[in-house]
């Protein structure tokens, strides 16, 4: 496999530095409000990315996933509704589960919290080690890296040196690219805000000290394979990442850097929550779009790309799922025993072709157009008769190939067991619109029918009754 490096800014040739064992990072959600679409480009496209190297190239993946439950944003929010940090991030970590779930993103190895004492603790070894390498400076309290200890800094975000202000110091966690400056690694107690001492005095960590401590703690020390996130943290998160890392260690922090790209909206805006554009899974859901087309329309551009998000995007991406769905269902309708070799030689085509733009930086439309290949060949197999059962079962075992990595059709298939409308209310509304047809009263059985249709449930109406389906 070849992925493109931010850090070199070229592809290269993909192998993990241990053995047969991927060591991945992905800077995970800042806890502080429900994960939007944007945020969720970047985890679906990871879990492809992830899957690719478990699946494709049989690699056993260690992959940590953070929660940033401790930041200026989560502080500033949980003291607004007026509850304790932990109770008040408690509730956006369990959405964003439950978001995972939706998406049919793979579980992770470790999803650390910034929180958890261990951590803590190996936040503060890590500013220890920075300290004694002459790599801080103390002020009110607080603890600063000086960047200008380190010569490589700002090598990842291409930062160029003298644009630098030599003794600048920025406290705030997030900052833009033109106020490159020493950061805070400890930020000193203040009212009303968590703190902890263990041993570099009170306060509360930084946001950057965060992910390079849990990542190299829970991934056995530098270099790990590959940290990846959303393109918008290349600085200052990732760049200071590195800086602290190298700093402590004198070792390389990661050899591969991985970023997907922004997320847009019609005008070209990217979706933030700063901005107020954005839209959660929750959203998509309740309008009546299913999971299985959201993931599709995530993964659908190269994720160096940035993609712009609109309402048909996810209506178009129902119907590409809905002509894979019903071409693996017409496989039920083949009864010609044997094997044809056309069939055959397409399936193992498509596999190789499959595999072969996956393993070429990740390229997913490439990957979709194979599958989709395979779709009208085998839809044309079918209707000419030209395909035995035997082949149906290569068929299958192609498209779950495909899906072991994509993870569309598992998601379609859970969508399809658990209807928009519960199960119950269906089956009373169908009542409802019975007894009003029994009447006559065609305007109110019309307006059930209509409801149903909005809320994503096909009625159809035969001499054997009332069937339902999704739309």
């Amino acid at each position: 496999m070849r992925l493109y490096n931010t850090l070199t800014r070229c592809e290269e040739l993909f192998t993990p530095q241990r053995g047969r064992q991927v060591r991945m990072y992905t800077c995970g959600l800042t806890v502080y409000a429900h994960g939007h679409i944007g945020n969720f480009r970047t985890f679906v496209c990871l879990d492809v990315l992830r899957r690719a190297l478990k699946y494709l190239e049989g690699y056993d993946v260690r992959q940590v996933m953070n929660y940033t439950d401790v930041d200026d944003r989560t502080i500033v929010e949980s003291r607004k509704v007026g509850l304790p940090l932990r109770e008040y991030t408690d509730q956006y970590i369990s959405a964003f589960q439950d978001d995972v779930a939706r998406l049919g993103l793979e579980s992770v190895e470790e999803t650390p919290r910034a929180t958890d004492e261990a951590n803590l603790r190996a936040m503060t070894e890590m500013i220890q080690a920075l300290e004694k390498n002459g790599h801080t400076y103390r002020s009110d309290g607080s603890i600063y890296f000086k960047i200008s200890t380190l010569p490589q800094y700002g090598l990842l975000a291409r930062l160029d040196h003298d644009g630098i202000k030599p003794g600048a110091r920025v406290d705030s966690d997030r900052y833009g690219k033109e106020d490159a400056r020493d950061f805070v690694l400890w930020k000193a107690t203040q009212p009303g805000e968590p703190t902890w001492d263990f041993g570099i005095g009170p306060g509360r960590p930084g946001w950057h000290i965060e992910c390079s401590a849990m990542a190299l703690r829970l991934l056995g020390g530098p270099p790990i394979d590959i940290h990846a996130g959303g393109v918008d943290l290349v600085f200052p998160h990732h760049e200071n990442e590195i800086a602290q890392s190298e700093g402590a260690n004198s070792a390389q922090f990661s050899r591969f850097w991985v970023h997907v790209e922004h997320l847009l909206m019609d005008k070209g805006e990217k979706m933030s929550k700063s901005v107020g554009n954005v839209f959660t899974v929750r959203d998509v859901l309740e309008k009546g779009h299913r999971a299985s087309a959201l993931r599709y329309v995530l993964l659908s551009v190269h994720y160096r790309k940035q993609l712009k998000f609109t309402w048909d995007s996810l209506a178009q991406a129902d119907e590409a799922l809905t002509r894979v769905m019903d071409c693996l269902a017409r496989l039920d309708t083949v009864t010609r025993p044997g094997a044809q070799p056309e069939v055959a030689k397409k399936v193992e085509t498509a596999r190789r072709g499959f595999a072969e733009m996956l393993a070429a930086d990740l390229n997913t439309p490439g990957a979709l157009g194979v599958m989709f290949e395979l779709v009208r060949a085998v839809n044309a197999a079918i209707d000419a008769g030209e395909i035995g059962t035997t082949d149906v079962a290569e068929v299958r075992n192609a498209f779950e190939y495909f899906d072991r990595v994509l993870g569309v059709i598992s998601v379609r298939r859970t969508d399809d067991s658990a209807p928009p409308v519960p199960v119950d209310e269906i089956e009373r509304l169908l009542g409802e619109r019975k007894a009003a047809r029994s009447r006559r009263d065609f305007a109110e059985a019309d307006r059930i029918r209509d409801e149903l249709v909005e809320r994503g449930i096909a009625l159809e109406d035969s001499a054997g009754g009332t069937r339902w389906k999704r739309k």
